[in-house]
């Protein structure tokens, strides 16, 4: 079956995010520079030191990244966010207060009345998160 992995899209600080999210989440992170890539040549040095593609994997997760931006410009905003379905209460609580950290805790986890701990909160990035545990 198909599936769906977040891409995340940054201006100049690509690396400093995923190795955040890899400090929050744990994984494996790889990344590849424009630089250690064949369009090098073809593009401004000062971009070099830019990511052009990472990944962050850890068994089922996978966020990938760049900081490939369109000549409009990044244009942050509130249509997507990345739900991250933990397998315990206690990992929900670690991961949304490790990704917390110097964001805006929006909604702190809580019980629902469709039988899960809840909560979203918006990284220091930028970005929109949902914590999930199915506790049924």
């Amino acid at each position: 079956m198909a599936h769906i992995n977040s891409y995340l899209t940054f201006n100049g600080n690509c690396r400093e995010a995923m190795i955040f999210y890899q400090d929050c989440l744990g994984g494996e992170l790889t990344l590849q520079t424009i630089g250690e890539s064949p369009i090098a040549a073809k593009l401004p040095n000062y971009l070099e030191q830019s990511i052009l593609h990472a990944v962050l994997a850890k068994d089922n997760l996978v966020i990938m990244a760049t900081d490939m931006v369109e000549e409009v410009g990044l244009i942050k905003g509130n249509a997507i966010s990345m739900m991250l379905n933990c397998n315990s209460e206690e990992e929900a609580h670690q991961f949304y207060n490790k990704l917390a950290q110097g964001g805006k805790a929006v909604h702190p986890l809580q019980e629902t009345f469709w039988g899960a701990i809840f909560g979203d909160l918006t990284d220091r990035y930028g970005n929109n998160w949902l914590i999930n545990y199915d506790n049924q």
